[in-house]
C-alpha cells in the first residue's frame, strides 16, 4: 500500500511540467489561428483607390467616354503628369476613374453628380484619402501635420486640372501660395535683413516640408533647426574642438531670426553685446559656462563682443572663441 502511494506521488510530481508544456503549445496554436483569421478578415480596400479597383470591371466606362462630356478637361489632361501613369501597365494606370471612381452609374444616370466622386464637394479627409492612396509613400506623415489636422486638403494647394505650375501641380507660384495663409511670415521677409525668398533665391520648401516631418513647424531637419541652417551656412556646422553650447542646445534661432529682422545677420537683439550678455552675465540664479561675464566694461564706447570673439559658432583653437587662423 505504501509503495503504491509513493508511485502515485512520483507520477504527480511530473504532471505540472507536462501541463505547462501543453498550455504553451495550445497558446501558440491559438495565436497562430487568430492571426491568420485577422489577416483574412482585414479589409483589403481600406482606401478609396483600393475600393475602386475592387469594383467590378463593368463599372468602368473608360476615359474616352468621360471625354464625350468633359472634352475641355480631357484635352488639358494630356499635358498632366498623371497622364504618364495612364500609359503604364497596359494603359490601366491613372485615368479619370482612377481619381473619380467608376463612372458607369454616373453615365447611366445622365451625368448624375451624386454618383461620381467630386473633390470640389468632398471633405478634406476624403480628398486626402483619395490622393494618399497613391502618394502615401511620399507623404506618409501628412495626416499628423498642422495642415492635415486643420483640414487643409491636397486640393487647397494642388490642382490636377487647373494648375499654374507644371511642377507639382501647384495652384500658384510656391511663395505666393504659402503666403495666402502664412501672411504673418510674409511681413518678416519685408524686413531690412531677410532671407531672399521673395527675390526667388530660396523657397519655403528649402527649409519646410508642407507634407509633414517629425519636427516642429514641418522643418526638414533637427528640432534645433541647425541642420536646416548649416545646409547653406556650412562654415558654422563644425564639428569643433570647442563648441558653443547654445548652438547645440537651443539652435540657431536662440540668436537669429529665421525669416527676417531689423538687425544685421538676422540677430534677434539690436546689439551683439546685449545678445551675448543674456547668458554671459553674473546672476544669482543662472550663470553661463566660462566666461561667466565680461572681463572689461561693456559700455557703448567699447566694440562688439564679436570683434575679438570672432569664432562664435565654435573654434578649433580657442575655448573662448578668440580670433584664429581657422
Amino acid at each position: 500500500m505504501h509503495k503504491e502511494r509513493l508511485s502515485v506521488r512520483k507520477q504527480d510530481q511530473g504532471t505540472p511540467g507536462l501541463r505547462l508544456g501543453l498550455f504553451v503549445l495550445l497558446l501558440l496554436f491559438s495565436v497562430s489561428i487568430y492571426t491568420r483569421a485577422a489577416i483574412a478578415s482585414s479589409p483589403k480596400g481600406s482606401n478609396p483607390a483600393a475600393k475602386s479597383q475592387s469594383a467590378a470591371s463593368g463599372d468602368y466606362v473608360g476615359q474616352e467616354t468621360c471625354a464625350t462630356c468633359h472634352e475641355e478637361v480631357a484635352k488639358g489632361f494630356a499635358s498632366n503628369p498623371h497622364t504618364k501613369l495612364a500609359e503604364m501597365h497596359g494603359k490601366t494606370g491613372v485615368t479619370c476613374e482612377g481619381c473619380h471612381g467608376p463612372g458607369k452609374a454616373h453615365v447611366d444616370g445622365g451625368g448624375d453628380v451624386a454618383k461620381i466622386f467630386n473633390p470640389a464637394k468632398a471633405s478634406a479627409k476624403e480628398i486626402d484619402a483619395r490622393c494618399l492612396s497613391c502618394h502615401q509613400g511620399q507623404h506618409a506623415n501628412f495626416e499628423r501635420t498642422a495642415h492635415g489636422e486643420n483640414n487643409v486638403s491636397c486640393i487647397s494647394c494642388h490642382s490636377v486640372h487647373h494648375s499654374q505650375t507644371s511642377e507639382q501641380l501647384l495652384k500658384a507660384e510656391q511663395t505666393k501660395l504659402c503666403f495666402q495663409c502664412h501672411s504673418d511670415t510674409k511681413s518678416q521677409f519685408n524686413m531690412p535683413f531677410h532671407h531672399k525668398v521673395e527675390e526667388g533665391l530660396i523657397k519655403c520648401t528649402d527649409c519646410h516640408d508642407a507634407h509633414g516631418t517629425f519636427n516642429r513647424k514641418n522643418l526638414r531637419a533637427s528640432a534645433q533647426m541647425d541642420a536646416v541652417c548649416t545646409k547653406c551656412h556650412s562654415e558654422t556646422a563644425g564639428p569643433f574642438v570647442y563648441e558653443h553650447f547654445v548652438v547645440k542646445t537651443e539652435g540657431c534661432t536662440a540668436c537669429h531670426f529665421p525669416h527676417g529682422g531689423p538687425n544685421p545677420r538676422l540677430i534677434n537683439r539690436a546689439s551683439v553685446n546685449t545678445l551675448c550678455l543674456q547668458c554671459h552675465s553674473p546672476s544669482p540664479n543662472f550663470t553661463a559656462a566660462q566666461p561667466s561675464g565680461p572681463a572689461h566694461n561693456q559700455a557703448t564706447q567699447y566694440q562688439a563682443c564679436t570683434t575679438c570673439h570672432t569664432s562664435i559658432h565654435g573654434s578649433n583653437t580657442s575655448p573662448i572663441f578668440f580670433n584664429s587662423t581657422e
